[in-house]
């Protein structure tokens, strides 16, 4: 059976992989910055920041902020907001806009 795949990040496609029921986890402690690269230099741009997090029945997976985030501690349980992914051949992208610590 052929998958239909459609470009870009959708909300649809990160429930796919990291589903709303499940509990998801804090696993970075700092952000890591991403840079803009140009005739494969990096230059001073900076596109996002990007860490770590896992949810239950998954491996660990990098999601990108557009601005700086507050990251809590450690394993620290939280929720994103409007987290989208996007399949580039046999990897998976998430991008959020924010994230929110969960009690």
């Amino acid at each position: 059976m052929k998958i239909k795949r459609t470009s870009g990040y959708s909300e649809a496609l990160a429930k796919m992989y990291i589903p709303s029921d499940v509990s998801t986890y804090s696993l970075s402690i700092n952000l890591d910055t991403q840079v803009k690269w140009v005739n494969g230099k990096p230059t001073d741009e900076v596109t996002g920041y990007q860490c770590w997090f896992i949810a239950e029945g998954t491996e660990p997976f990098k999601v990108k902020f557009p601005n700086k985030v507050s990251l809590p501690s450690m394993f620290t349980k939280i929720k994103f907001q409007n987290l989208e992914a996007c399949e580039v051949g046999n990897n998976v992208y998430f991008k959020a806009n924010g994230l929110e610590v969960m009690k």
